[in-house]
């Protein structure tokens, strides 16, 4: 069966709209996945937003475990059942992981107009004006959503949540001034860094980033211990058959784990980092307890 798979083209679904880092991921993913040395067929990458993925996770769960619609996963697909929400799947039931991709900071930015040079400042400022200053996420419940919440719980501050549609539209909404701060996907956030319309305070990772050194981590700029990081990985519909996610998850490695790949994923404020299906199912097993565990803290309903 992996010998003869695949046959036809495949589908890889993302749950966000295009322009954010898991479109930007998807894409460089697709484009190789593709090329002869590989499945030598279409990847197409389809984008299904809304409602924190679930309606993405949803069409690959209920997809005949064939191989040929596959999901593009982040930490923020896990949130959902993570908060208890009524859901028509259960991720761990009805889903088969294929393979880790990458690992990535988000960003704390801030309009370059808010009085704060660093995360000291900012935390200080929000102390003084509790409940004055908003944060932006891609959508209630979403990760950007939890890293804000994270950073209040540890900070000791009362930053409002602004929910948006994606992370793209959150990084746009602070660099026009809607908002004062966000917590981005690099890849969104960067053009605006880069023409100096956004502040790049700190990381959420708990090291720099290779591709980020002169950008200290929330860890180091005082709030320690805290560490929220963004990443991808690629699951199937359950009772997918194990030889098509093994051949799967050896072209996932081939492809990702090249020099190309691992600049571009690093222009994009992501390293490379794959793995085997059973070392992905504990890793999203492991960030489902502690997403638990966080949402219970901060008080998100499952609403």
């Amino acid at each position: 069966m992996a010998q003869s798979y695949p046959t036809k083209p495949v589908r890889l679904i993302i749950g966000y709209v295009p322009g954010g880092a898991a479109d930007f991921t998807a894409r460089l993913i697709a484009q190789r996945l593709q090329m002869p040395q590989q499945l030598a067929q279409p990847v197409i990458v389809e984008s299904r937003p809304g409602a924190g993925s679930t309606l993405a996770i949803h069409r690959v769960a209920t997809s005949p475990p064939d191989g040929y619609t596959l999901l593009l996963i982040s930490e923020g697909g896990l949130v959902q059942s993570a908060r208890g929400a009524k859901l028509p799947y259960d991720f761990e039931r009805d889903l088969s992981p294929i393979s880790f991709i990458a690992v990535g900071p988000q960003g704390l930015v801030v309009h370059p107009t808010l009085p704060a040079r660093n995360v000291k400042e900012l935390i200080a400022l929000a102390r003084r004006h509790p409940g004055k200053l908003s944060f932006g996420s891609s959508g209630n419940g979403s990760a950007q959503h939890l890293a804000g919440e994270l950073f209040n719980l540890t900070a000791q501050t009362r930053i409002l949540h602004v929910p948006f549609k994606g992370g793209a539209q959150s990084a746009v909404a602070v660099a026009s001034g809607e908002i004062e701060m966000a917590f981005a996907t690099i890849p969104s956030a960067l053009p605006f860094i880069s023409s100096n319309r956004l502040r790049l305070l700190a990381i959420t990772l708990p090291q720099r980033a290779s591709f980020l050194r002169d950008t200290p981590t929330l860890n180091e700029a005082g709030l320690a211990g805290y560490e929220y990081s963004a990443w991808y990985g690629v699951m199937a519909p359950a009772a997918t058959p194990p030889e098509i996610i093994a051949r799967l998850n050896e072209a996932i490695g081939k492809v990702v784990n090249t020099a190309d790949m691992k600049e571009l994923l690093n222009k994009g404020g992501l390293d490379p980092q794959t793995n085997t299906p059973r070392e992905f199912a504990a890793f999203v097993k492991n960030q489902l307890e502690k997403s638990r565990k966080l949402i219970k803290l901060a008080g998100i309903s499952a609403d």
